[in-house]
């Protein structure tokens, strides 16, 4: 029997398929007992489900990361389709195809290396592009740069996600750059390029998305200055012009800035024009995505609004409907 995916589940049907758990949550029920929470997903989608009256030897019995045959049905409830479980089995990882169940971008992954390539082959400062080839030789990085997503769960969350935000990105300093040309073209390219390469340190994309070790330890920005260290080290064995200490100073401030706010992980505010266009394109690109996704994704049916969205703390309208119905004030 084919399989049957995420996006293909509507309202009513039974369930007997196999998920990756991608989250995973033992929450309070209004009567006093506990369910059990998880988000199933596969390469078209995540669903979120919920088995009742959960037991102990149940909540030990897999963890984020595993696969489970599930049995169930799916209902409706505000708005949203979940999956109510009424039993699981843990499978083995090598009974299944792993492709089934990861998300991956929809551009192809050579095509997407070619322009990033391009791109940086471009740079006129000679600093700058001779670090870049730094960073291109480096097989095992650029492997690990194609493959992980730009994020656990919100945007780009898919293999080659990280890459594809990038490339986006590049494209849209060469398409801004001749607008603003008191910002420095190729600062502004390679500061893309860095801004989340520390990322292909901080997340695992093995059978799930999830933070390594030192990802969760250090963070992204740290090891993205980290990466910038080894690799100017690197490139002053390589060549005998000293790489100029303001430029290099310059591209950290852009790592370590880009998230634009103290409260938003920043340890340093963007002081730099190349700083904060960096910043501002690439709060662009990741909104733009996760409306996109969130309102392409959304199968509610009757109303024009998604469900509450906790990550974006808001609905969002997907447009005109035969409904009248209008969202609820709150999550609840």
């Amino acid at each position: 029997m084919p399989r049957r995916y995420v996006r293909d589940l509507t309202n009513g049907d039974t369930v007997d398929e196999v998920f990756l758990v991608a989250e995973k949550q033992v929450r309070p029920a209004r009567t006093g007992t506990s369910y059990l929470h998880v988000d199933l997903r596969d390469r078209t989608g995540v669903i979120g489900a919920r088995l009742w009256n959960v037991t102990e030897h149940q909540v030990r019995a897999f963890e984020k990361g595993d696969y489970l045959a599930v049995r169930g049905r799916i209902q409706q409830f505000q708005g949203a389709l979940q999956l109510i479980i009424s039993s699981f089995d843990r499978v083995d990882p090598h009974a299944v195809e792993a492709g089934d169940f990861l998300p991956q971008t929809p551009h192809n992954i050579e095509k997407l290396l070619e322009k990033l390539r391009g791109f940086l082959r471009s740079l006129s400062n000679p600093h700058l592009r001779a670090l870049a080839e730094c960073f291109l030789i480096d097989q095992p990085l650029m492997a690990q740069l194609a493959r992980v997503p730009a994020g656990v769960r919100n945007h780009h969350a898919y293999l080659g996600g990280l890459l594809e935000h990038v490339v986006n990105l590049m494209e849209v300093v060469d398409r801004l750059a001749p607008l603003y040309p008191e910002v420095d073209r190729d600062l502004w390219l390679m500061g893309v390029l860095l801004h989340d390469i520390g990322k292909v340190r901080e997340l695992n994309a093995a059978n799930a998305f999830t933070y390594t070790d030192e990802g969760q330890l250090v963070g992204h920005i740290v090891l993205g200055v980290e990466l910038l260290n080894e690799k100017m080290t690197q490139l002053s064995h390589l060549s005998d012009t000293p790489f100029p200490p303001e430029l290099c100073w310059r591209l950290k401030h852009m790592i370590v800035s880009h998230h634009g706010e103290l409260e938003m992980g920043s340890p340093v505010v963007p002081m730099t024009p190349e700083a904060i266009a960096l910043h501002h394109i690439d709060n662009l690109d990741a909104k733009i995505h996760s409306f996109t996704r969130e309102i392409r994704d959304d199968r509610s049916e009757g109303t024009s609004w998604t469900p509450y969205v906790p990550s974006i703390n808001r609905r969002l309208y997907k447009g005109g409907s035969s409904s009248s119905q209008t969202p609820l004030d709150d999550e609840n």
